[in-house]
């Protein structure tokens, strides 16, 4: 049998060969996990990738990192407080830029914490991104201006499109553009169809081409279909120049 490895722990065998695998680091899901185990998978993550990356990270476990890492001097701690995701970096530690350009907007300003959880996969993963949030169908008007920055000046190659309640914007958006577009779902919404259900399905029903869909609030799930997308473009810009 295969020997352990030494950075494995008794609860978890963590993927540090994902990046290099896959196109997107691994990301240490937080929820329903006790503070001493997201601390101690964050550590072998440090450990060997100089990273860890974590998501959905409740009071409790943000309070062990915080103790754990917090003030060390060989650590970075980085936290961002809409999808409570929290990044660790050992000192000198950078993410190589890939050249993909990923454009996100949100339909309104409840969506913005999956689509900032998007935006942090697309950047750990080397991409360039720029948000544009609250430009939903309810005022249609406000959607033209951010569309000719993601297009014209930022040259996006792909877009996320994050929507609660009627889910409409993403189908808008592809019926708009020329590049692929992800719409992601929230669960932002009440009554029949809440939840997110009824965004889902309006996404899924979408008559406009070049719409894809993930689950509801699933931001990483979405922001790593638009790095993996964005590699490739800029992968490709490289070689063309």
């Amino acid at each position: 049998m295969p020997s352990k490895s030494p950075h494995e722990v008794p609860f978890a065998v963590p993927d540090f060969a994902r990046a290099r695998r896959a196109g997107i680091p691994e990301i240490i899901l937080a929820e329903r996990k006790a503070g001493e185990q997201v601390v101690a998978i964050a550590q072998r993550f440090l450990e060997v990738e100089g990273r860890a990356i974590l998501s959905r990270v409740h009071p409790e476990a943000e309070q062990a990192l915080r103790r754990a890492f917090e003030g060390r001097e060989d650590v970075d701690l980085e936290w961002y407080t809409p999808p409570r995701a929290m990044v660790l970096r050992r000192k000198g530690t950078t993410v190589a830029p890939n050249g993909g350009r990923v454009g996100i907007l949100t339909a309104g300003t409840s969506d913005i914490p999956v689509a900032e959880e998007a935006a942090l996969v697309c950047r750990e993963a080397g991409c360039e991104v720029r948000c544009h949030y609250d430009v939903g169908v309810a005022g249609l008007h406000r959607l033209f201006g951010p569309l000719q920055s993601l297009l014209e000046e930022f040259d996006a190659d792909v877009i996320v499109v994050v929507a609660g309640m009627d889910g409409a914007l993403p189908s808008v958006v592809s019926g708009l553009v020329d590049v692929p577009v992800i719409g992601i779902p929230t669960s932002v919404g009440y009554g029949l169809g809440g939840r997110g259900v009824g965004a889902l399905i309006s996404m899924l029903q979408t008559c406009a081409p070049g719409l894809s869909v993930v689950n509801i609030d699933n931001g990483i799930g979405g922001g790593a279909v638009a790095a993996l997308i964005a590699r490739r473009a800029g992968q490709s810009r490289t070689k063309g120049t």
